[in-house]
């Protein structure tokens, strides 16, 4: 395996474990979305490797991106020329790695054990199944900072817990529970906080111990076109988050966030 900057990653048998490493809340930003979706590709060409744990050191398992401190955000060389193609910037660059994500070929159990926010929830949904405990928090928060969600989660969250779930996490931007995850089919498994991650590596055993070949082939059908799908949906989503990136109800909500108390919407 290459050398990261942010994440580990470790194989054992055919389970390999993607470790991200910016505690205590994991922001991302274009680089470390980046190697993930390197270190997938990777797994995805040794063929000793069956299915992939996605964990986190640190207090969340992703926090979503800071818009509270710029300087986490890595221009995107293409927008800084003035590319005409990229003129969403950074964000759109960023987005454009994600969707590598979805483009990975073998299973990824992602070991939630914290917050998912954000994202951060788009991470963890990018993954085929979550393993999660109670302490857990899982929110999509974009409108309470005056934002449209984002990461492909307007595709892949309807999906996975109906589209009127999904419509109920937007619109409130509620933070949903281990326990209200696993009853919506947000997650998979329930367990203790301190088996989070070793129940996310026997489910990828359990996998890991069917057929290499047939697992390729079945969850190619069962994922099929979804990464162009998520491209899509991105696309839309970049637009929005672009135009209400300058209101000031965005920044109020940002604020506020940080400030840990109720925004002051204007409409504006």
């Amino acid at each position: 395996m290459s050398s990261y900057t942010d994440i580990a990653v470790d194989k054992n048998g055919h389970v390999a474990t993607i470790e991200i490493q910016r505690p205590p809340l994991n922001f991302f930003d274009i680089s470390l979305i980046r190697q993930i979706a390197n270190a997938l590709d990777e797994i995805d060409a040794d063929p000793q490797v069956r299915a992939t744990v996605l964990a986190a050191q640190g207090k969340a398992f992703c926090a979503g991106a800071n818009f509270g401190d710029p300087a986490r955000q890595e221009a995107d060389p293409a927008a800084a020329k003035g590319d005409p193609a990229d003129s969403l910037g950074e964000i759109g660059h960023l987005y454009y790695e994600a969707v590598r994500i979805f483009r990975a070929k073998k299973p990824i159990i992602a070991a939630v054990h914290g917050a998912a926010i954000g994202g951060g929830l788009g991470l963890a949904v990018s993954a085929d199944f979550r393993v999660t405990c109670a302490e857990a928090r899982f929110s999509a928060n974009f409108t309470k900072l005056g934002f449209h969600p984002g990461f492909g989660l307007t595709v892949t969250l309807p999906e996975l817990i109906g589209k009127n779930n999904a419509e109920l996490m937007f619109y409130t931007s509620r933070r949903v529970t281990g326990e209200e995850a696993v009853q919506m089919g947000l997650a998979n498994v329930l367990v203790p906080i301190n088996e989070v991650r070793s129940g996310a590596l026997k489910l990828a055993r359990e996998i890991a111990e069917c057929s290499p070949l047939g697992l390729l082939s079945t969850r190619a059908t069962m994922r099929a076109n979804l990464a162009d799908r998520v491209m899509e949906a991105t696309k839309h989503e970049l637009a929005e988050q672009t135009r209400l990136r300058a209101t000031e109800d965005f920044k109020e909500g940002v604020k506020a966030t940080e400030e840990r108390r109720v925004a002051h919407f204007k409409g504006r």
